[in-house]
């Protein structure tokens, strides 16, 4: 028998915190998809920047947040246990790998991959880290947030640029990232039943159903149409990029409610209560 009162939903991150991992993962994910594409010019340029907007976007949502904001350097001090130090660590190794790439450097495009991914990884761990909230703690939570950021990023790729860049790699690589975000996905959500609070479950639920319907059955559909042959280029064309455009959207609309509606802690439980003339484990009685 548990005691203690019904799991309630944290209040300390809101929609700006939310920002941060929508904007931060679909912009990690679209810089590593964009140097794995091997696009060049001005268009991977382009890619580069934008996917650099959506991380400071998303890094400017979380200053938002701080009831301090003059303080914001103190995130930098505590890189021995923090992952959001961490993650404050890589954003500037990201930008400026990033920038440099964009400006015609080349060589520091796969260092900007790199940090893409350390930063998605981080993010991921943040999450990990909230011990007291069962759908967040899950040992599957950094692998999922990766897996979203990366499918986002490629949906954001064929979205922006797949009539100019696109090709039947890159169109094999959405759906394969599509398809391990689906089974990662499946694998949390068995994971927290148990755990999660009902009216967590209830609220991330529906979003799940986008995520797999709207989110991964729909955008393979549409990629087995452009890859069929069947279609004419314009018909491959649009369907790519509304599939990219589904996996983005879904991605990011799972993550929202994931961080300000399901995010349920799980209560207190006092599972052993002293009784006034019961022996104690460690001998006597209480009085």
């Amino acid at each position: 028998m548990t005691y203690g009162p019904a799991p309630w939903q944290q209040a300390s991150w809101d929609w700006r915190a939310a920002g941060n991992f929508i904007g931060g993962g679909a912009g990690s994910g679209l810089i590593a998809v964009t140097v794995l594409s091997g696009a060049q010019g001005p268009w991977a340029a382009v890619l580069l920047l934008a996917g650099m907007a959506l991380v400071g976007a998303g890094l400017l949502c979380v200053w938002m947040e701080i009831g301090r904001p003059l303080r914001a350097l103190h995130v930098f001090f505590n890189a021995r246990t923090s992952w959001m130090t961490r993650e404050a660590l890589v954003a500037p190794l990201l930008l400026g790998c990033g920038l440099a790439a964009a400006l015609g450097y080349p060589a520091l495009a796969p260092p900007a991959a790199l940090a893409a991914l350390a930063f998605a990884y981080c993010q991921g761990r943040i999450l990990q880290a909230a011990r007291g909230i069962p759908a967040w703690r899950d040992a599957r939570m950094a692998m999922l947030i990766v897996s979203c950021a990366l499918a986002e990023g490629a949906g954001l790729f064929w979205l922006l640029a797949g009539w100019a860049h696109g090709s039947a790699p890159l169109a094999a690589l959405l759906a394969g990232l599509v398809v391990v975000r689906a089974v990662v996905w499946r694998g949390w959500r068995r994971g927290i039943a148990a755990s999660a609070a009902p009216r967590a479950l209830a609220a991330l639920d529906p979003p799940g159903r986008w995520l797999w319907w709207a989110g991964s059955v729909t955008p393979l559909a549409l990629i087995a149409i452009a890859a069929s042959g069947s279609a004419g280029a314009g018909v491959a064309t649009v369907s790519m990029a509304s599939a990219g455009l589904l996996v983005a959207a879904t991605g990011a609309w799972f993550k929202f409610v994931l961080i300000t509606r399901g995010a349920f802690n799980q209560g207190f439980a006092l599972t052993r209560l002293p009784v006034r003339g019961v022996p104690r484990a460690g001998g006597g009685r209480t009085t």
